[in-house]
């Protein structure tokens, strides 16, 4: 078999086994399997690139990252619908359609909460998708939805010219696990799927929205050149002959029916992957939804039923307090048990001392529960008057409840945080941190072997990965002898690093990268900076007062001194390996923005520290210097703004002579 044939024979097989999987939901080959055919693909386009073709599943990854989204106008505007909210409102609507179209039929479908675009396809082969915006234009984020795996790169039916309309959501399966590594790695939790799908959709790097596994749920036919249709049910039907993931519906008549269809809907929402915030209603006749046209805001022809937020009261029994991650201390009310929107609810989140201080929330109250945003339970009101005698304010404790450290609270919020560096509440994302590129550099550690080290018992700190052999990480789940011996290899070898990344993969709060070399080379070993005085840190250009307390409220942490004597027992490097070449750039900030030839970015920062300087990310009147190489942008026009100095990299190759 020749290579065009192999590829277009894999190409294929992988669509076809990817729309079983990603729409159908029905699998018919092992991932093992699927993934062994796509690397094969992938080093037949590596050696034939002129043969990638739009449609090979080896596209989906996300392509290259944008500077901004491209408007669009869409040739048929994407209307948004009237919204009601009982069903008298719903017996009105098919009043008013009844007096046109007394024996109307009507679509019933559920509504999506997720964001609305439109997918285009010429000659079957999908050529731009955009958001709706506002109707009439959007933005084109075609390539974002290139990785969508459920939207089809090509059709079975080769129409001149076809549109649809769906919604791209984010299953709340994939929104907790996102949650659940954001929080991991620090970083702010997103507020519910809709909002995760949506900042998803318009990243500007495809291959973070690649990342983020959106899905789809087709819900309109808006053009169909070469075809036509009498019924919306019709081309809801010719859209999943065509490999759509189309939305569900039932078709029917009475208001009594169509009512009954809205609170099934709504009674079973919990069983969809994704949100819904109602039900809709459509005219399914096309032609008379022609004769029923639109007002200036809606069509006349469809309505959204909106589900309001379901409200139940229940009981605190006890308020409890669990240790995320980053170490920030979040109350829970444990209810008695109430139903709510399809789940028994037993737990709301509190959030943090001030939302239970202005909602005055003690054990023992009477509250009135709900969802927000249909996914987590929240404590809306207190019902006071039926409040018990001898119910007494509620605070969080002063101490870490899991491992007794001090808790301080964040100078720029309202959360409390455990202050321990062994607390097992933040073991796995302490210790990803401290195996991460840029801090330790432990090829090979990533979370999920991290995770299993803390299971299995063999990892508790940072100190214990070096105790660690071979024989104790192979049996782990995706690891083998090789693997085990290179992760061992790894850990051997970053004993060795320079202390400023020791330094900052002890996590230790505000202190970034660039405070760590400064902390390094200025004391010099790990012993002069944990006995430096808050003044003595202070005086530091990069090191505030804020971070110097943070600095000394972690180096007198007994936890602490306990991880660094470990560490130095072990055989981690405590000194400061890096040299000044000499201090020609003391006082100095260096810009460096554009491509550059000779070195990286990075490899240029480190000379410029090591001559005393400093690089930063961002243009200010306190730069001294803007390196610019081909490709720079903002914030060389920045500089120029400024009239701050801008460099060749031949004439910053002169200053470092």
């Amino acid at each position: 078999m020749d290579y065009k044939t192999e590829m277009r024979e894999l190409r294929d097989t992988l669509n076809a086994h990817g729309y079983r999987y990603y729409v159908l939901d029905a699998p018919t080959i092992s991932d093992y399997e699927y993934d062994h055919m796509l690397r094969r693909l992938e080093d037949l386009e590596r050696e034939h690139p002129e043969e990638v073709t739009p449609d090979s599943p080896t596209q989906r990854v996300g392509g290259p990252a944008l500077s901004q989204f491209e408007q669009v106008r869409h040739d048929v505007p994407l209307e948004s619908l009237q919204d009601v909210f009982d069903g008298e409102e719903v017996r009105d609507f098919l009043l008013r359609v009844a007096e046109t179209m007394p024996q109307a039929e009507y679509s019933v479908e559920p509504k999506v909460d997720g964001l609305s675009v439109a997918l285009e396809y010429r000659d079957g082969v999908f050529v731009r998708g955009a958001t709706r915006g506002d109707g009439q234009v959007g933005e084109d984020v075609t390539e974002n939805l290139r990785t969508i795996r459920s939207i089809p790169m090509t059709l079975p039916e080769k129409l001149p010219r076809l549109i649809v309309r769906g919604e791209v959501y984010m299953s709340r399966s994939v929104f907790e696990k996102l949650n659940a590594r954001r929080e991991i790695e620090g970083k702010p939790l997103m507020a519910n799927p809709r909002n995760a799908a949506a900042g998803s959709l318009r990243q500007l790097d495809p291959k973070i929205a690649a990342q983020r596994q959106l899905d789809i749920a087709v819900f309109n036919l808006q053009l169909a050149q070469g075809r036509s249709f009498t019924t919306h049910t019709e081309t809801l039907d010719y859209l999943r002959s065509q490999h759509f993931k189309v939305i569900p519906y039932r078709l029917l008549r009475t208001h009594a029916d169509i009512m009954a269809e809205i609170d099934r809907l709504n009674d079973t929402r919990m069983e969809r992957p994704f949100d819904m915030d109602g039900a809709v209603v459509k005219l399914n006749n096309l032609a008379d939804r022609e004769t029923l046209g639109s007002t200036a805001k809606f069509p006349r022809w469809a309505i959204a039923y909106k589900y309001p937020p379901e409200r139940k009261t229940s009981r605190i029994l006890d308020i409890v307090v669990q240790v995320g991650r980053t170490g920030v201390l979040t109350p829970k009310a444990q209810l008695e048990p109430v139903r709510l929107a399809g789940t028994t609810v037993t737990f709301a989140t509190l959030h943090n001392q001030d939302y239970i201080t202005q909602k005055d929330i003690r054990i023992g109250d009477t509250v009135v529960v709900q969802k927000a945003g249909e996914i987590i339970p929240e404590i809306v009101e207190v019902v006071t008057q039926h409040r018990p005698a001898g119910a007494v304010p509620y605070y969080l404790p002063r101490t870490c409840p899991v491992c007794g450290a001090p808790v301080e609270r964040d100078p720029d919020g309202a959360a409390l945080r455990c202050t321990g560096a062994e607390c097992p509440a933040q073991r796995l994302r302490n210790l990803t941190h401290f195996a991460s590129r840029n801090a330790m550099d432990i090829d090979g550690l990533g979370p999920a072997v991290l995770n299993q080290l803390i299971e299995s018992g063999l990892v508790k700190t940072a100190a214990d990965l070096y105790d660690l052999t071979a024989a104790d990480i192979a049996p782990l789940e995706r690891m083998g002898e090789k693997s085990a011996a290179n992760a061992v290899a790894a850990i051997y070898k970053s004993r060795d690093n320079d202390l400023w990344r020791l330094i900052f993969a002890l996590g230790i709060r505000q202190v970034g990268e660039k405070a760590a070399k400064v902390l390094a080379r200025r004391f010099g070993t790990m012993q002069a900076l944990s006995q430096a005085t808050e003044e003595e840190l202070t005086s530091i250009d990069d090191v505030g007062p804020i971070t110097a307390a943070y600095i000394r409220q972690w180096m007198e942490s007994p936890q602490s001194r306990d991880l660094l004597r470990r560490l130095e027992d072990v055989g981690v490097n405590m000194s400061c390996k890096e040299e000044l070449v000499d201090s020609r750039f003391a006082g100095m900030t260096f810009i460096l923005t554009g491509s550059l030839e000779r070195f990286t970015r990075e490899e240029a920062g480190q000379m410029i520290e090591q001559r005393g300087g400093k690089s930063a990310s961002s243009v200010s009147k306190k730069t001294s210097y803007v390196v610019a190489g081909p490709g720079a942008g903002s914030k060389l026009r920045r500089a120029q703004e400024l009239n701050i100095p801008v460099l060749t990299e031949e004439e910053f190759l002169e200053l470092l002579k």
